[in-house]
């Protein structure tokens, strides 16, 4: 989305951006009648040209996740945008140690508060591209402590029987850039080399009906935990003693 002029008074600051109107990327595939992994490459080919671009201009997203990719408009061949730049920063200042984000799509490398690069939004495309194949996140529990482990373990499964009708090639796309160790983590760029975004490895098989499922109970706990954010949870988890017990237990499991 971009911004396209500014303007202020003596109350307010005004920030003019493209107008969109065909909403959320979920809430567009909940109401389909139809939906396959080929809409689902396409998807995330849409994503990863565009978080291309940026990484191309040296900015970095740090927040993607499903509420942030809109539909330009209604329309059925309406193009995905990527909003809400809140979080973003040029690559390589200062404050790209910090940790931030959106818990259950932000990177290891970014809980592990350690300087971090613009591998941190191919992680967040792969989370994202995992939902859009099954419906429901790779990491999850109610304990950010737990989650934040999960997360720094890279400990994902493709769950029997939701995964069993998709293709290995879209499970081996998912892998590579749910990759733990950021520099062999897929860039955009292989990742849009990939079979089976740039080939004709996506199953035609139509996969709306549980996807769609488990995708309006994602929506709802997304929805309700909207307010907490990475940022919020690892300083609790410093409150609490638990950061170094996380990130502990995480390399254990990774020796």
């Amino acid at each position: 989305m971009k911004l396209v002029e500014m303007f202020e008074d003596k109350a307010h600051l005004y920030l003019v951006m493209d107008l969109v109107t065909g909403g959320e990327l979920f809430d567009r595939i909940v109401a389909r009648g139809s939906y396959t992994e080929k809409d689902a490459s396409n998807c995330c080919k849409e994503i990863l040209i565009a978080v291309g671009y940026l990484h191309d201009i040296g900015i970095v997203h740090r927040d993607l996740k499903p509420e942030n990719l809109l539909y330009q408009t209604a329309d059925e061949d309406a193009r995905l945008m990527i909003s809400d730049f809140g979080l973003s920063k040029m690559e390589d200042t200062d404050t790209m140690a910090t940790a931030c984000g959106t818990p259950g799509y932000v990177a290891p490398e970014v809980l592990r508060g350690k300087q971090y690069g613009k591998a941190v939004d191919c992680w967040s495309i792969g989370v994202i591209a995992y939902i859009l194949l099954c419906g429901y996140p790779p990491f999850y529990d109610e304990n950010d402590a737990t989650l934040f482990a999960q997360i720094m373990r890279g400990e994902y499964e493709f769950d029997s029987p939701y995964w069993d009708d998709i293709s290995d090639s879209a499970k081996d796309f998912v892998q590579h850039l749910m990759t733990v160790d950021p520099n062999t983590r897929y860039s955009c760029q292989q990742a849009l080399d990939h079979p089976w975004i740039s080939g004709s490895d996506q199953k035609d098989v139509n996969i709306q009906g549980s996807v769609s499922e488990m995708m309006k109970k994602t929506l709802l706990k997304a929805k309700w935990k909207n307010a907490i954010n990475a940022t919020t949870a690892v300083n609790r988890m410093k409150i609490m003693g638990l950061g170094s017990k996380a990130e502990s237990t995480a390399e254990g499991s990774a020796e």
